[in-house]
């Protein structure tokens, strides 16, 4: 087993954790393999294309969705 590491996440800048994070994310999905989607995933997709297709949900394309989201953070 390895031994656990110590990163002084308080001490690091903004851009040091997204640098930090961004090598973590490329180096885990090089491994498409071993990243399994827990069960709780399922059910919630499950759930919404239910809700989706009861017309419960609606869907828009991807710049609609920018936009949105944009007006929503600013």
């Amino acid at each position: 087993m390895m031994n656990r590491i110590e990163v002084p996440i308080a001490q690091l800048s903004f851009t040091q954790k997204l640098d930090l994070m961004e090598t973590l994310w490329a180096d885990m999905s090089g491994n498409e393999k071993n990243l399994a989607s827990p069960d709780w995933h399922t059910a919630i997709l499950n759930d919404r294309e239910a809700a989706l297709d009861a017309g419960q949900l609606t869907v828009s394309d991807w710049a609609e969705a920018k936009e949105r989201i944009k007006k929503n953070v600013a």
